[in-house]
């Protein structure tokens, strides 16, 4: 197969900070995605529907010319213990707002201000629950007596499960997932449930982190995992299963904030994000499932409509950029200076 054309993909999942930093970004993704659910965890994070509205202008703001009118940001409140049901009224009624995120407060970059007890925000679920609006979950429980390579396993056992029993109409992404534990919960848990999937969970088992040394490039939250986790994600992406979509957790850090003695967490793959899950389907034999998995069960599981222009990828080989602009330092995307086999057109 040397080029395959699908209906335009979306990201379930996208990390683009603000100000000056978002126009160096956003372009990666606008080339590729139509629309794009927007992570909230900014500082401060976006915790009301208003700061949601004002980033979203913003977004729509720093798009370049050529790309207006083609890139829709899906926007998010950032749950916390102090989230209050009638702010789930208003991001509601606001039709701009697709979810409601839960970070363990402590699990990942700029989830201080997140979730300390789950039980505090109960009447807040009870709202979105009634009033159908998704939680999106970073899957990880921050308990320092427990494993990093374990943390998703015990956040199902104890957080993740009994919330299904307690709000089963709780529309839940279990968003990034890394283990064939998270993969099993989401396949014989409810239709309510579903999971997102990155490009560099599919491509990259947890010994890529020490490849030569440590990799701070590769290091990202949650964790890379053994390489059994890896392919029960590929199978799981590449089943046809809708339960799992496209969501690249695309986070962009300054080369200093990851090249230090205490780095940063996140990969940034929005500048060939496609091309990078391609790669992956392509190895696993499965290009003809990567137009479902990219463009249909994402919008279906949001309940939004599909979208109806197309992308083509192409045969081709390129080199990643080993290095972007951002702001005045520099950005290392995933992949810098090492070739890539597909190239949207």
């Amino acid at each position: 197969m040397t080029s395959i054309t699908i209906i335009r993909p979306d990201d379930w999942h996208l990390h683009l900070r603000d100000g000056e930093q978002l126009s160096f970004v956003l372009p990666h993704t606008a080339k590729q995605f139509a629309r794009a659910i927007i992570m909230p965890n900014l500082k401060p994070p976006i915790v009301t529907t208003d700061m949601a509205l004002s980033y979203r202008a913003r977004i729509l703001a720093a798009l370049p010319e050529p790309l207006h009118g083609a890139f829709d940001p899906l926007m998010t409140l950032y749950l916390t213990d102090n989230t209050v049901p009638s702010e789930i009224i208003r991001a509601t009624e606001s039709k701009a707002i697709q979810g409601v995120k839960l970070y363990p407060a402590g699990a990942t970059t700029n989830s201080d201000a997140g979730v300390t007890n789950i039980t505090k925000c109960y009447a807040t679920l009870e709202a979105m629950e009634q009033n159908n609006l998704p939680l999106l979950v970073h899957g990880e429980v921050t308990d320092a007596n427990v494993d990093v390579f374990d943390r998703e396993k015990i956040f199902i056992d104890r957080m993740l499960a009994p919330l299904t029993r307690r709000f089963p109409n709780l529309r839940i992404i279990f968003e990034h997932i890394t283990t064939n534990d998270a993969v099993m919960f989401v396949k014989e848990a409810s239709k309510f449930i579903s999971a997102t999937i990155t490009a560099h969970h599919l491509l990259l088992n947890r010994n890529a982190i020490f490849q030569g040394g440590i990799r701070p490039h590769h290091f990202c939250l949650p964790v890379l995992k053994r390489e059994i986790h890896r392919q029960a994600l590929l199978n799981a992406a590449t089943s046809g299963n809708p339960k799992f979509f496209l969501g690249t957790d695309s986070a962009p850090h300054s080369q200093s904030n990851k090249e230090n003695s205490c780095g940063c967490a996140g990969i940034y793959t929005a500048h060939a994000a496609i091309e990078l899950y391609a790669t992956a389907f392509e190895q696993a034999g499965a290009l003809d499932k990567l137009e479902a998995f990219a463009s249909f069960y994402g919008a279906d599981f949001y309940q939004l409509p599909r979208n109806t222009s197309h992308i083509t990828l192409k045969k081709e080989y390129w080199t990643v950029p080993e290095q972007f602009e951002f702001t005045n330092e520099k950005l290392i995307p995933l992949y810098a200076g090492e070739n890539l086999t597909w190239k949207m057109s």
